[in-house]
């Protein structure tokens, strides 16, 4: 019997929030809905989904400043992710291979933490639009699920649903 391989990915707070319905801006209609459609792919797949607590609370800030959701309902969303992923817990050396990331190529802190996390949490990708597309780290690849060429296994997935 040929075992189907699982592909892992971690998901950044903007992926989140599209999927929670965030708008800023009328172009973010087709990522609201491209979310969407990935994390039902993704339920109904083999890929395992990982999340940051890094980006479990952005979002929680998200929904409450954008969305204008009570902190409650923030709360009660934010604990719906929790139940549909794994979550990467940020540790000291969490935080160690962040500073050294964010250090090493200019990038935010918080978002080299989202990206450490996904590390530790032994993903093939991170689902982001706010590194460079294509970027890799320790194994990690950042794709932009709304850009015009994912990276290629999200795009079978998307495909498939394999």
């Amino acid at each position: 019997m040929i075992e189907r391989l699982v592909l892992a990915v971690a998901l950044d707070t903007n992926v989140l929030a599209y999927a929670q319905g965030v708008e800023r801006v009328a172009e973010d209609l087709p990522k609201i809905d491209q979310s969407r459609r990935l994390m039902r792919r993704f339920l109904d797949s083999e890929v395992r989904v990982t999340i940051a607590i890094q980006a479990l609370a952005e979002l929680h800030n998200v929904l409450v400043t954008r969305r204008r959701l009570s902190p409650s309902r923030a709360a009660t969303a934010v604990r719906g992710w929790i139940s549909r992923a794994d979550v990467a817990p940020s540790s000291q050396a969490t935080l160690g291979a962040a500073l050294d990331l964010a250090a090493d190529h200019a990038l935010p802190i918080f978002d080299a933490l989202i990206l450490a996390a996904a590390v530790e949490g032994r993903c093939d990708l991170l689902l982001s639009e706010d590194f460079q597309d294509g970027f890799a780290w320790r194994g990690v690849v950042v794709t932009n699920p709304f850009g015009p060429a994912p990276d290629r296994r999200l795009a079978r997935v998307m495909a498939t649903g394999a």
